[in-house]
């Protein structure tokens, strides 16, 4: 290649550069003069100005308050006592075991004023220091609410003595047969006891049963002729 010859490509290629350099400004200029007013952003390639879609803000309709770490002494009534504060409750549960009646430590509350106090609660009282407890309070959505949410053991609910039951049921007056048939089950249980200490190898004799040789208990209801 010549010297005239390299010239020349030289000034074309600065001279195409500065041709697309002129169009690409020209092009920005057009687009920034179609600017949509509305349009939440400009592209870098210039054109019309683009929207960003809208994304539907849902409102927060939610009425029902989960509350958990509960401190043991904190009951029905004194979470109604306690958050009565901020709007008349509507319904209110603690969660219990059905069996012993004791607190399971988390509980829903619902306030009859709108959701607005509901979201007021949840802000204010959650990670609540409360006798060393730091109470988890947070709003349940209504598609969550299970139907049976407000069933279960009540304030008034008393547990099951189950104590006092079997009490009853050992210390109740038998008839002669069925003292006879209790006696005959203590020993079949104390011979399998017997076989199995045998079978093991101890040498170990077994006291005998007190009462198995003995008149039978004072505690028997006779029949009358």
């Amino acid at each position: 290649m010549t010297f005239f010859n390299y010239n020349f490509y030289i000034c074309a290629v600065s001279e195409m550069g500065a041709k697309a350099k002129k169009a690409m400004m020209k092009k920005l200029k057009k687009g920034s003069s179609q600017k949509d007013e509305s349009a939440d952003f400009l592209p870098l390639e210039g054109g019309p100005g683009h929207k960003l879609p809208k994304s539907e803000t849902t409102e927060n309709k939610a009425t029902v308050l989960y509350i958990g770490r509960i401190p043991h002494g904190f009951y029905e009534n004194e979470m109604e006592g306690f958050f009565k504060q901020f709007g008349t409750i509507k319904k209110l549960r603690l969660a219990k075991n059905k069996k012993t009646g004791k607190s399971k430590h988390f509980g829903f509350i619902e306030f009859e004023s709108p959701e607005v106090v509901a979201k007021i609660v949840s802000e204010c009282m959650h990670n609540y220091l409360m006798f060393e407890h730091m109470l988890q309070v947070h709003l349940i959505p209504p598609e969550r609410v299970h139907p049976k949410l407000w069933k279960g053991p009540s304030r008034w609910h008393k547990p099951v003595d189950w104590v006092q039951i079997e009490r009853k049921r050992h210390n109740k007056e038998r008839t002669l047969e069925e003292h006879k048939k209790l006696v005959g089950e203590i020993l079949k249980r104390d011979q399998k006891k017997r076989k199995k200490i045998e079978a093991a190898g101890i040498d170990y004799e077994c006291p005998e049963i007190v009462g198995s040789n003995q008149p039978a208990s004072k505690k028997i209801r006779f029949e009358e002729d």
